[in-house]
């Protein structure tokens, strides 16, 4: 790989350039990366792309389709395994340069959500080596479903969780014999040219995964409406995903698209209290930067003083601080404008007549935002209505469950929910009747891999997770044989 310009974020020696067919690539344009840990210390200048160095990586990325797309699907697996093994060494230096460029826990990233980042590999990599191709007899003929590779994909992740969701996208891509461009978001971009060069150093083959840093409006609209393009998966914002869809249709290409959420937590009367308080404080962690938060609480009115009081008590034991240090529970926002746009939610609402129950400040020293809570004064108030991506809840009561599901379905998203109650056939009847892609009763972000993820409504189209994922990657074909065929 060719030499390039390489930078220290903390003790980890990062290349700021692009990788187009394997090798590093620079651009004479630059964007800075700075850390919501310390905005005033600039971690990195990296390489700015443009519709020049979108042409490049496609073009680079049809040429690596040939390569590892002809590779026997054991082989691309076994790339895929070592990748995971490459991640897994590597955590350590991951963890701390995702803390850095991002903010999110450094205890959250090292114990969980780098290994999470090998998992995606591993598993892609089992499950395409392990699919058994559909057959079955029918008039006279034998029927089969083949998986064909379907060329190169552009995969474009969000500036939250960067690492783990760019595997998560990318994993699949790879193991249906796709080449991948990945376009990671500006804010956060560091962590994925370390999974770049960990793909070089597993053995893929140029061109089969590219990385192009920049501005979406600039790089990713150039990938996203070349025709040579044949996928594109995107996680972000309802604004973007209508830019990009529009390209993506143009040249009849599948798209994905995963963006975000305004989930209720509903809590019955007959539910554990205790454990329904922790979940819904733990809603506020990560800055509430998570697509799957439960933000919307929805509370039996019969116990609503004694909940509010309890989570009042819970929400107060966290700590908002340096994210390095393992006693902070909640990381600061990831940049100061997003600071500002959770902080116009929260003025909006108070001059609309929502109450402020808690928090509803930024702090001085630090670009973290209260812990906040809101009472919304109708249904239809905008903070109650629209993600607000931050770490502010609404709580409202209700008195049956008919009302319950009615508010948890008011929204125009329809990503997740978390129900909490004591009996099994009213977890039945609620998880049925609320329009969401997943839906939790008495736990939250337990997931296995081969379950279909996605959203519903403004929350996104498409599945992603296990054969969803590796069918939305190939093209199918159906080869039908006449039974007189002879071998």
């Amino acid at each position: 790989m060719a030499e390039s310009a390489r930078v220290a974020v903390g003790s980890v020696e990062v290349s700021v350039d692009h990788l187009i067919g394997g090798e590093r690539v620079a651009s004479a344009g630059t964007f800075e990366c700075r850390s919501p840990l310390d905005w005033d210390h600039k971690l990195a200048d990296v390489s700015r792309g443009d519709a020049s160095t979108a042409e490049r990586a496609v073009s680079a990325a049809v040429d690596g389709f040939d390569t590892w797309s002809a590779l026997p699907v054991r082989e691309r697996a076994a790339a895929l395994r070592r990748l995971g093994d490459l991640i897994e060494t590597s955590n350590d230096d991951i963890a701390l340069v995702e803390t850095l460029d991002m903010g999110f826990l450094h205890r959250s990233m090292r114990e969980r959500l780098v290994a999470r980042g090998a998992l995606n590999f591993r598993f892609y990599a089992d499950m395409a080596e392990a699919h058994d191709e559909p057959r079955w007899p029918a008039r006279g003929t034998a029927h089969t479903v083949q998986r064909m590779p379907a060329g190169p994909a552009v995969v474009i992740t969000p500036w939250n969780a960067p690492f783990m969701l760019a595997t998560w996208k990318v994993a699949p891509a790879l193991a249906a014999g796709n080449s991948v461009v990945l376009k990671p978001a500006e804010w956060s971009p560091l962590s994925a040219s370390l999974l770049a060069d960990l793909t070089v150093g597993a053995g893929l083959p140029p061109g089969a995964f590219n990385l192009v840093q920049g501005i979406g409006s600039e790089v990713g609209a150039a990938l996203t409406a070349d025709p040579r393009v044949r996928r594109v998966s995107f996680t972000g914002s309802p604004e973007t995903a209508r830019h990009i869809g529009a390209a993506a249709a143009a040249n009849i290409v599948p798209f994905t698209a995963e963006l975000g959420g305004k989930g209720p937590l509903i809590v019955f009367a007959d539910c554990d209290l205790e454990a329904a308080v922790e979940q819904a404080a733990a809603q506020y962690e990560d800055s509430g930067q998570v697509c799957l938060a439960g933000t919307r609480l929805l509370v039996e009115a019969s116990i609503l003083d004694d909940f509010l009081e309890a989570l009042r008590v819970r929400t107060e034991a966290h700590v908002l601080g340096d994210s390095r240090d393992d006693s902070t529970t909640i990381a600061p926002m990831v940049h100061p404008d997003h600071l500002a746009r959770v902080e116009g939610f929260v003025e909006r609402a108070r001059a609309a007549g929502d109450t402020v129950v808690w928090g509803g400040r930024r702090r001085a020293d630090s670009l973290h935002y209260e812990l906040t809570l809101i009472e919304p004064a109708s249904n239809d108030s905008e903070i109650v209505q629209r993600e607000v991506f931050g770490p502010v809840l609404t709580i409202q009561a209700f008195a049956t469950e008919a009302e319950a599901v009615d508010l948890a379905n008011s929204t125009r998203y329809g990503l997740s929910a978390i129900v909490y109650t004591g009996s099994a056939d009213r977890a039945e009847r609620v998880g049925a009747a609320v329009r969401a892609g997943i839906v939790w009763t008495n736990t939250f972000l337990v997931r296995d891999l081969a379950a279909p993820f996605g959203g519903c409504g403004l929350s996104g189209i498409g599945r992603e997770g296990g054969d969803h994922a590796l069918d939305f990657h190939s093209d199918l074909k159906t080869l039908i044989l006449a039974d007189n065929t002879t071998a």
